[in-house]
């Protein structure tokens, strides 16, 4: 499984504070700008230092709806390489919070939908190291490549929105024309970028947890995704969906809102179930949710909770009418759970009994029932 936390921001920072070392002498002058920055190579190296800090911060103070307000700068008259020693350190910090961070804590952070957990604020670190590694050294003219499983896996885990590398590009050349430094044959440069931290979605007593396309894999083969699951779990629905979106991230067609997604029971972190979406909605705005709870989790509400807040929360994306779901004649457990969760009942569709939930008359945001 591509792992992404503190052992791959120690391997990130070894590497590229190793190149950047080698460049930190007097041939070199680090008050030019950064390639395609208006900072100079010592401000970047300042920035790394200030966003290393800050993410620490943001884990360690498990913030809401802000950044922690502190700012972090190099001291007046620091030279090339003690700013290099200034990023190895600061990067051992957030290294050392990630590590030791629960299982369920996240910081805030804006994109794109106001926070992130370790896995994400580990991400982000190293997305934002890497690729100012090479802004620096192409100041100078010095070609750099990290390793490439740590670009394969910033790119599953930061940036499942971008099809992987394919046609014979590597991983690195295809997060540098993902985040607008590079081109790729066939590919449009993209205009603006964006990373995409794992969705969360609180739901009472479970929260749901979007799973990532190394995760989506690992369940798949029949691993655990890196969560802990209650007795039982995860359920052979939620390997087998799994599995298509993995293929589907495979195939460049995944889009990370429409797929799946862990009920966590927030008590333990116990994961108890999984729900998600089919694909992407149809043209006519409809997209159709599935779900399955470990038998040891159900009679809680969990399944509940976790659909209501799902079916809102999607209703809120832009061009979405409505969400469906359909079960199986005598399954009256999820029919249950569906009228619950404020689906009502529509027309049969080949056999199965089928239910759906709508934005509700001049609010696009509440769903009509719930």
């Amino acid at each position: 499984m591509l792992t992404m936390g503190a052992d791959e921001i120690d391997e990130a920072v070894a590497h590229a504070c190793g190149a950047l070392r080698a460049a930190a002498t007097e041939e070199y002058d680090w008050t030019r700008p950064a390639a395609g920055l208006q900072w100079s190579c010592l401000a970047t190296a300042e920035h790394l230092v200030s966003d290393f800090t800050a993410y620490a911060a943001q884990l360690t103070g498990r913030t809401k709806d802000a950044y922690v307000p502190i700012d972090i700068r190099l001291e007046e008259g620091t030279g090339p390489a003690a700013a290099v020693h200034a990023v190895e350190a600061s990067g051992g910090l957030l290294a050392a919070v990630v590590r030791t961070t629960p299982r369920g804590g996240r910081g805030f952070h804006p994109f794109p939908y106001g926070s992130a957990d370790a896995h994400g604020f580990a991400a982000m670190g190293i997305v934002e190291l890497l690729l100012h590694t090479h802004d620096v050294l192409s100041a100078f003219d010095v070609a750099y490549e990290p390793p490439a499983r740590l670009c394969e896996a910033l790119l599953a885990w930061q940036f499942p929105h971008v099809p992987p590398a394919r046609d014979g590009a590597s991983h690195w050349r295809t997060l540098l024309w993902a985040t607008g430094r590079g081109t790729l044959p066939g590919r449009s440069r993209p205009e603006r970028w964006r990373w995409h931290n794992q969705i969360h979605l609180p739901a009472e007593h479970v929260a749901l947890l979007e799973l990532s396309p190394p995760v989506l894999a690992d369940l798949a083969a029949g691993g655990t995704g890196g969560l802990d699951w209650i007795a039982g779990g995860p359920c052979e629905g939620t390997r087998i969906g799994a599995g298509l979106i993995a293929k589907a991230y495979a195939a460049g067609t995944h889009r990370p809102e429409w797929g799946s997604y862990a009920i966590v029971r927030t008590a333990d972190q116990v994961a108890v179930g999984a729900m998600g979406f089919h694909g992407v909605p149809d043209h006519e705005g409809w997209a159709e949710v599935g779900y399955d709870l470990a038998p040891a989790a159900r009679g809680n509400g969990y399944a509940t909770r976790a659909l209501r807040a799902l079916s809102r929360w999607a209703l809120t994306l832009p061009d979405v009418r409505g969400i469906r779901a359909v079960v199986d004649e005598g399954n009256t457990a999820s029919e249950a759970v569906l009228l619950r969760a404020g689906f009502e009942r529509d027309a049969d569709r080949e056999g199965q009994r089928t239910y759906t939930v709508s934005a509700g008359p001049g609010d696009p945001s509440s769903p009509s029932g719930v």
